[in-house]
């Protein structure tokens, strides 16, 4: 699944929000492009949770594919 997340603009952004995943999903697997600010997710999770992880690292997102 990706997501938009307009806020992330830095080096930091992506450590958190990668962070955030793994504690909510140890195994996913995550790739954060800070060019076009899309966050990438495999992950049994749902969208929903994987939102509620970005959330809670501080960051919006928005789900652009499942």
């Amino acid at each position: 699944m990706k997501f938009s997340v307009p806020k992330m603009s830095c080096g930091h952004c992506t450590s958190a929000i990668e962070k955030s995943i793994a504690a909510a999903d140890p195994a996913a697997g995550v790739t954060c492009d800070l060019q076009s600010r899309n966050v990438a997710v495999t992950t049994g999770k749902s969208a929903a949770d994987i939102a509620a992880a970005i959330k809670k690292a501080g960051y919006d997102s928005e789900l652009l594919a499942g």
